[in-house]
């Protein structure tokens, strides 16, 4: 049976307070369509030919179809057959939670998400088993590496076609589970962080002197956001077992101060007070009595002194396309150079 490939764009994405507080650029809808135009182009040259994508009401999908009718009108063959998925639209992010869960249900063979942590993050709660490919198009992008999407395409379409072995193709990723009183718990893709805020205002965390704790499943100092914090000082990968467990303090009574890039052109100075790795499947109760629980950058949780709150990283929770591998096998197979040899024989 022929691969499907999903695919979820979020017309939403990175309109937060943090492109107000910093120097964020912002992607418009036709920008978004021709992301998903790019990767769709990159999976028919793998020989996918059937996609199925999330619907929305920002208008990427009618920029999607346009291009790719411009494309059959010039007699192309470039892009697969499209197909939508058939759900009510909400245009909240449980549009994108749903279309999650129904590709699952399908049995499609990876997804390619368009947006940024959060939108990866509702994507992981509902897509079981099924890898992911992420493209940046959020505001906080520590999940979804920086690529061009034609590079996602093309990996995306070889690991799926099985021309890329899977223990090459796909790679093992973390999550933090966080739990409220026993509550059935809620995830994150790359931090949780422990706040003193108690009240919603802004969803998105931007005012660091409320930070207090911060868990992270990977400390990166070339992302943005919380999970820079830590990897300016101890680095975790996103494939080494654990993370890290990091303690704030204000700037002035800190052990360690460093000067984090917390959103786009925004490097706020950070106190640290300790940190110690975080193993992987430990519970962890966060030392502050009462507040507000922040997932991927976003509140969410609320808590207060009668309530008890564990913390949890679990290794292999799910799993992503691995880009760089497919390509590096690609290029030492000569997958791609097969591919081009037989397009230029055709008459």
């Amino acid at each position: 049976m022929a691969a499907v490939v999903g695919i979820i764009a979020n017309p939403v994405s990175a309109r937060d307070i943090r492109r107000v507080v910093a120097n964020a650029s912002s992607l418009q809808i036709a920008d978004r369509a021709n992301i998903v135009l790019r990767a769709l182009a990159a999976l028919t040259a793998t020989g996918i030919e059937e996609v199925v994508m999330m619907p929305e009401r920002g208008g990427i999908l009618q920029h999607v179809a346009r291009g790719i009718e411009r494309s059959r009108a010039m007699k192309e063959a470039r892009f697969p057959k499209l197909s939508v998925l058939d759900m009510k639209v909400t245009g909240t992010v449980e549009d994108t939670r749903r279309a999650a869960g129904m590709m699952r249900e399908r049995g499609v063979a990876a997804i390619i998400v368009l947006g940024g942590d959060g939108t990866h993050r509702a994507v992981v709660g509902e897509c079981g088993a099924v890898p992911i490919a992420g493209v940046s198009t959020g505001t906080n992008n520590a999940f979804p590496e920086h690529r061009e999407p034609t590079i996602t395409g093309l990996a995306t379409g070889l690991a799926v076609s099985g021309q890329v072995p899977s223990s090459i193709a796909f790679a093992d990723n973390k999550t933090i589970e966080v739990s409220v009183d026993g509550a059935a718990p809620e995830i994150a893709l790359v931090d949780v962080a422990i706040v003193t805020d108690r009240y919603v205002g802004a969803r998105a965390l931007w005012r660091t002197e409320t930070f207090r704790e911060l868990f992270v499943t990977f400390a990166d100092p070339e992302v943005i956001g919380m999970a820079a914090i830590a990897g300016l000082i101890e680095p975790v990968g996103r494939g080494e077992p654990g993370g890290l467990h990091v303690f704030l303090a204000p700037p002035e009574v800190a052990a360690v101060v460093v000067r984090a890039p917390i959103g786009p052109g925004l490097v706020e100075p950070i106190g640290i007070a300790e940190w110690r790795r975080l193993p992987a499947g430990l519970p962890v109760a966060p030392a502050l009595a009462a507040g507000a629980i922040a997932l991927d950058g976003e509140r969410e949780l609320f808590f207060d002194a009668r309530q008890s709150v564990v913390v949890t990283l679990n290794d292999n929770a799910f799993r992503t396309v691995n880009v760089a591998a497919v390509m590096r096998f690609a290029a030492a197979r000569g997958l791609l150079r097969e591919a081009a040899r037989s397009l230029v024989s055709q008459p």
